[in-house]
Parts: C-alpha cells; sequence; structure tokens
C-alpha cells in the first residue's frame, strides 16, 4: 500500500515522460528577436551564437551587423550608409575589419618588372588595371586568393611614352602619356580615341558625363569634350601657376571650378593626388606630408582636418574607404600607412620596399586586400589572414 499523498509517476499518467514546455524566447516573432538581439554588441552576439544553432543563424543576419559595420574600418559601408560590398556577410567583413586595425596580414609580391616604372592602377571587380611604360594591363585576380593570372587578359596601348595616369570609368579607360596625348579605350571593344592634349606630358586626366579633365607639367589644366561631333575638342583652359599633378572631377558635375585647396602654403605644398568622398568632401595629399580632409561647402581656403606624415615624407597617392579609414602611399622606403579618421595618428604601418628604397606610386583596396604599385614590383597584403 502506497504512502499517503505520494504523487504518481509520469509513467502512471501516460506511459512516457512529459515533454518539456518550448523555450518562451521562441514564442517570440523573429521582428522583436531582432530587435532584441540589435542592443548586443559584437561580442556578445559571438556568444550568443555559441549556445545553439537557432541562435547561430538569428544572431549572425546581416541587420544585426550593419550597425556594428558602419562603425569599423573599411567594412563596405560608406559614410551615408550605402554598401559598397553587397554579397559578403557582413558579419565577415566586421572580421576582416580587425586585421585591417591591428595590421593582421599576408604580404605578397605578385609582379615584378626589371626597369624602375612609375605605374598607375584601377581595381574593377575581378581585374586589375596596371600600367607598365607605355602600356595598360588588365590582369584577372585569383579567386582564391591574393596573387593575379601571370598573363594579361588585354594589353591597351596608344602612347609613344609612358602612362602617366589613367582612370576606369563606365567601361571607359582614359589616360595621359608623357606624349602629351589623351588616349580613351572602350573595355570590351576595338573602339579608342587619341588626341594631343598638352605641350607637355599629362600628368593627371580624370573622366565622367562626356568630359574629360587633364592637368600637365606645361601648368594648365583643361576640359575636353567627348560628345559626337567635338570629341577631342578643348571647352575651357586655366592656366596655373605651376605644373599640375592632380585634377578630380565632382561626382555631381555641379560646374563648379575649384582651382586652389588651402592658401598660405610654403612653397612646394604640392597636391599629388585628390579623393572625392561625396560630393562636397575630398582628401589631398601631397609634397608638404600632410593628409587633408576638405569640406567645399564650407571653405576652399582651409581644411576641416588634417593627419602629419610622421617620417616627414611626401605622400604620392590617397584613398579612403569613404567612411573612417585612409590609406596613404609614402615617397620613402615604400611604406603604406592606415588612418582612421578618429584619431591623429597613424594606425599601422607597412614597409615594402627594404632594402631599397621606392615611393608607393598608386594604393588600391578592397574589403580583404590592399594593392600597392612601387618602382618595380607590385606588392598585396591579404587581410583575410588572421
Amino acid at each position: 500500500m502506497g504512502r499517503k499523498g505520494s504523487p504518481r509517476s509520469p509513467q502512471a499518467e501516460g506511459g512516457s515522460r512529459a515533454a518539456s514546455p518550448p523555450s518562451p524566447l521562441w514564442a517570440l516573432p523573429e521582428e522583436l528577436l531582432l530587435l532584441i538581439c540589435s542592443y548586443l554588441d559584437a561580442q556578445a552576439l559571438g556568444r550568443l551564437a555559441q549556445v545553439c544553432r537557432r541562435l547561430r543563424f538569428l544572431s549572425g543576419r546581416d541587420v544585426l551587423w550593419r550597425r556594428i559595420a558602419r562603425g569599423c574600418l573599411n567594412s563596405g559601408f560608406t559614410q551615408l550608409g550605402t554598401d559598397v560590398a553587397a554579397g559578403i556577410p557582413v558579419k565577415e567583413r566586421v572580421k576582416v575589419s580587425q586585421n585591417w586595425r591591428h595590421g593582421r596580414c599576408r604580404r605578397e609580391t605578385v609582379l615584378k618588372w626589371k626597369c624602375n616604372l612609375m605605374p598607375w592602377m584601377e581595381l574593377d571587380g575581378e581585374y586589375l588595371y596596371l600600367s607598365q611604360a607605355e602600356n595598360i594591363q588588365a590582369y584577372q585576380l585569383c579567386a582564391e586568393g591574393t596573387g593575379l593570372q601571370r598573363h594579361p587578359q588585354a594589353i591597351f596601348s596608344g602612347h609613344q611614352e609612358d602612362v602617366c595616369r589613367f582612370v576606369l570609368v563606365n567601361s571607359h579607360i582614359v589616360s595621359g602619356g608623357g606624349d602629351g596625348s589623351i588616349v580613351l579605350h572602350k573595355l570590351h571593344g576595338s573602339y579608342s580615341v587619341k588626341f594631343s592634349a598638352h605641350e607637355q606630358e599629362v600628368n593627371c586626366v580624370d573622366f565622367q558625363g562626356g568630359l574629360i579633365v587633364s592637368g600637365s607639367r606645361d601648368r594648365t589644366a583643361k576640359v575636353w569634350s567627348l560628345s559626337a561631333g567635338r570629341v577631342g575638342q578643348c571647352l575651357h583652359t586655366v592656366q596655373t601657376e605651376d605644373r599640375v599633378w592632380s585634377i578630380a572631377i565632382s561626382p555631381l558635375l555641379s560646374g563648379e571650378l575649384v582651382t586652389c585647396l588651402g592658401t598660405d602654403f610654403h612653397r612646394g605644398a604640392g597636391v599629388l593626388d585628390v579623393f572625392y568622398e561625396t560630393p562636397s568632401l575630398l582628401l589631398s595629399c601631397g609634397y608638404d606630408t600632410y593628409i587633408r580632409y576638405w569640406d567645399i561647402r564650407t571653405s576652399t581656403r582651409k581644411c576641416v582636418q588634417e593627419w602629419e606624415e610622421p617620417h616627414d615624407s611626401a605622400l604620392y597617392c590617397i584613398r579612403s574607404d569613404k567612411n573612417h579609414m585612409i590609406a596613404s602611399g609614402s615617397s620613402y622606403y615604400g611604406v603604406v600607412r592606415l588612418w582612421d579618421k578618429r584619431q591623429t595618428r597613424c594606425l599601422q604601418s607597412f614597409h615594402l620596399s627594404s632594402p631599397t628604397s621606392s615611393p608607393v606610386y598608386c594604393l588600391r583596396f578592397s574589403t580583404t586586400h590592399l594593392y600597392a604599385a612601387l618602382a618595380s614590383a607590385l606588392h598585396v597584403l591579404d587581410f583575410t589572414a588572421s
């Protein structure tokens, strides 16, 4: 006879153990779960992913990582929130961003050439375009890593002397050369145009909306038409006091002509590279070792922020992720530096040309790789390596 008031076993109730009630967490709508998780930082989201498969999937959603990514370096988001690296999970970009911040990367020299050059390059999807002497060569990027296909997929020629600079816009290449000419090529086709532009070498060019602008050692900047029936016709000539080393068209084609950034600089403090982040915000660098940030809505005479190269080197090239990160290339010892705009000192430095000294003539980067062109080699930094 059993004790009075003793509980009955589960088997006596139904012959099997009762099922555990579902977690109250999963009773919530997914929208509410995502809202709760949106208050977590990267570390908390990582810990949440270790609880179970369902939370691992939930905590990896792009919508949760976008806010975090926008505060990271080179995560593929601009200041305005535009995603320029769609297709890559945002969580993975945040992880790689930490490698950029801490300088964790694998270095590789992917191309070498025998004579010293002043190369320029552009990145476009799966291809890297690199000027070598009088030609521009298109190399396909290897899908599995940092390398390039050893043989170029295409070669664009037309100059009689070295290509100084070129731009890649809307499936067209526009280049300026030491022979004073400008050449336009269509990437996919045989169409090309060449015309004499300046009395001396064309140091810089830009192309947008049917217009080409160019700057030369002959102390002039010119605007050229590419409209039907007027190809190669000079629309405007701007006389300058010195050689023109860098030139850029506003993304909005506003028609405003800015011929001078800043005043009261020492002699020789010329601008060597300019990069527009937005139609009103741009970066410049040059001989006087400073990176400067300009807001042309307020003034073209005084910059809003500046960073000084710590080793007193001229800065040949500059690029940004259009958000927090800047990359610069110096004239001494092949030094590439990474900067965070929210700090005054550089984050990381990479010496690429030791033991011989060479400037970094041009650099470009994606969310995972940085490419730097020196006098005799092309170097790649792979930031996916942990």
